[in-house]
């Protein structure tokens, strides 16, 4: 299967510890975590994706503003420029080791942050950064759990 992901979850996902907006949210964001961990492959989509599934029954999901489409134009430039990815709709990856590590070193540097300007989460993601990514759901096969970058 593929795990559909709008672009700035490819930045959310790196630092997931657990917590999220209900149990629902929380449960479902684990689940994609162990999958991808588990190497599924991600396709970038535009809009609402498979982590923002539990919030779509909300009566003004947050995942159609446009404050969110913005974050996703963010990090799919970031993203593209920094790591030289193709970040677009369509677009297919998978969250080796390398391309983890590759993820969380640009995010630990802030090269890819833009994105992050204005989240409620923002301060939980920095101090995940900061901590080297410790505690993170995210991992692969090839990686220890919690294991650090450097």
């Amino acid at each position: 299967m593929t795990v559909r992901l709008r672009p700035h979850h490819l930045l959310c996902i790196l630092t997931y510890v657990g917590k999220g907006y209900s149990p629902g949210f929380t449960a479902n964001m684990t689940r994609i975590a162990g999958r991808l961990s588990a190497g599924e492959e991600v396709e970038i989509v535009a809009g609402p994706d498979d982590i923002c599934i539990p919030l779509l029954t909300d009566p003004d999901p947050h995942c159609h503003r446009t404050s969110v489409t913005g974050r996703d134009k963010a990090a799919a430039r970031e993203l593209s420029l920094s790591l030289n990815l193709r970040i677009k709709t369509g677009a297919k990856l998978v969250l080796d080791a390398d391309l983890l590590s590759r993820l969380r070193k640009a995010f630990a540097s802030n090269r890819v942050r833009s994105a992050c300007t204005g989240c409620e989460w923002i301060e939980l993601c920095g101090s995940m950064s900061a901590r080297r990514f410790d505690g993170a759901v995210l991992t692969t096969g090839l990686l220890r759990p919690n294991r650090h970058i450097e």
